[in-house]
């Protein structure tokens, strides 16, 4: 018997594989706004000082030392300074009304609080009684950042206070480091994907795939890009082929798009000469989308920013446009964008209304005929099912080709049950699946290979 190589302890095992680890070449521009969680590449020197000039600590009076001997003196108020006014020289024997954070006027070398001091007249004139002195309540020029100062070192995470520090000194976008791109596959025969198999309905020796929401929870948290690629079943075969996907072998567009973690990529759906048809995709942004719809909304994203004549649309309670919003060359913008277009993430699903929607303002004057229309839906529709296949009828008469892909038709045994999905699939040419990138692989290559439609009598899912 071959003898076993012997365990390691688990800090040498770490201590190994950390040894292993390079850091990734090339950074990323995006803006400050979106760089939460990102990993600083530059170090963020500062442009200016802060503050820019002597202002006041707090709503009160500037005033000359010099002219308050003692308390009690009044004085005539000569002018009023707000944060972001510029002041007159002060006059000798004048104070001027000021708020926290305004220029102190040239002249003034005290500011005095309002609880210290009485306005009278109307605010004409004010009595000082607290016997200021010289610097009191001012802050000095530079005194916080000084010019050419290092605000944040390169390596640093980027936190909520980090990204305040740098819009202060007027950056409005950083150079960060690329995030690392992790490709994330389940194994096992006995995981079922919550919301896809009611409790009691679970097979001898099943179990929710908790892993899975775990593991990528944890990556994004460290600011991975995830591509999950689903549940590989228990055959080395199997696992062996997973790997060659997530590295060798999707098609041309989905591999560029892995590879740039979503970044725009070049388009490899044409021959030279041949023009585009329009490509027009469906995201189905629901509740019960919720482990698929973000990052179906990458592959959307890379398809928009690297393709002509691309249109994108999220269907949830209601119709949303969001092709504008995904041209960002930058994923993390993109996204950030269309999260914010889209108000009814994760909420109900009115698919027959949304078709309506855009087959009435879009498609049937002229944005779907032609095209090849592309649904990423798990077809569970709270609306009547029968205006769902009224509209998807409509839409099939006019398209080059009609996809959906369907997440859960990797489930074994699965069947279209749901009223949505039954109703629209007698109007779909093609009816993929959509759970996992390899699966988005197989998306890639119908629409590379799109032949026109079947003709209305002999219509149905492939």
């Amino acid at each position: 018997m071959t003898a076993r190589t012997p365990l390691i302890p688990l800090d040498d095992a770490l201590t190994e594989l950390l040894a292993q680890a390079r850091p990734l070449a090339g950074v990323d521009t995006v803006s400050t706004f979106d760089a939460d969680g990102r990993v600083l590449a530059q170090a963020a020197i500062s442009p200016l000082q802060v503050p820019q000039q002597d202002n006041s600590a707090m709503d009160g009076y500037a005033l000359r030392c010099a002219d308050v001997a003692a308390a009690g003196v009044e004085l005539r108020v000569s002018q009023r300074i707000a944060a972001g006014d510029s002041g007159q020289p002060l006059l000798p024997g004048t104070a001027a009304r000021i708020f926290t954070g305004a220029p102190v006027p040239a002249g003034a070398d005290a500011v005095v609080m309002q609880e210290d001091c009485e306005a009278l007249d109307d605010g004409q004139r004010v009595r000082i009684n607290h016997l200021p002195s010289p610097g009191q309540a001012i802050r000095r020029a530079g005194e916080d950042i000084t010019l050419g100062a290092q605000v944040l070192a390169a390596g640093t995470r980027l936190t909520p206070a980090e990204l305040g520090l740098a819009a202060s000194i007027g950056l409005a976008q950083l150079q960060v480091a690329l995030r690392p791109r992790v490709a994330l596959f389940s194994t096992g025969d006995e995981l079922v994907m919550p919301g896809e198999v009611a409790p009691a309905q679970m097979r001898p020796g099943a179990i929710y795939n908790s892993n899975r929401f775990f593991l990528r929870a944890m990556l994004q948290r460290l600011g991975c890009v995830v591509t999950d690629m689903g549940v590989v079943p228990d055959r080395l075969d199997a696992t062996v082929a997973a790997l060659r996907d997530a590295f060798q072998n999707l098609p041309a567009t989905v591999r560029a798009s892995l590879r740039a973690g979503g970044e725009p990529i070049r388009r490899h759906w044409r021959e030279p000469g041949e023009r585009l048809r329009r490509l027009v995709v469906l995201l189905d942004i629901s509740g019960s989308m919720e482990p698929y719809a973000r990052a179906m909304l990458r592959f959307v994203h890379a398809a928009v920013s690297g393709r002509q004549r691309v249109e994108a649309f999220a269907i949830g309670t209601r119709l949303t446009r969001m092709t504008k919003e995904l041209h960002s060359r930058d994923p993390d913008t993109a996204l950030a964008a269309a999260s914010t277009r889209v108000h009814d993430w994760s909420g109900g699903t009115r698919l027959g209304d949304c078709l309506r929607t855009f087959n009435d303002q879009w498609g049937v004057r002229g944005m779907a005929r032609g095209a090849i229309v592309v649904i990423l839906s798990d077809g569970w529709d709270r609306g009547d099912p029968q205006v769902l296949a009224d509209q998807m009828q409509r839409l099939q008469r006019i398209t080059y080709q009609t996809v959906w892909v369907n997440p859960l038709k990797v489930t074994p045994g699965y069947a279209p049950l749901a009223r949505g999905m039954a109703a629209a699939l007698p109007f779909v040419d093609d009816f993929v699946e959509g759970h996992s990138l390899a699966a988005m692989q197989e998306l890639a290559r119908v629409i590379a290979n799109a032949a026109p439609r079947r003709s209305h009598t002999t219509t149905g899912a492939r």
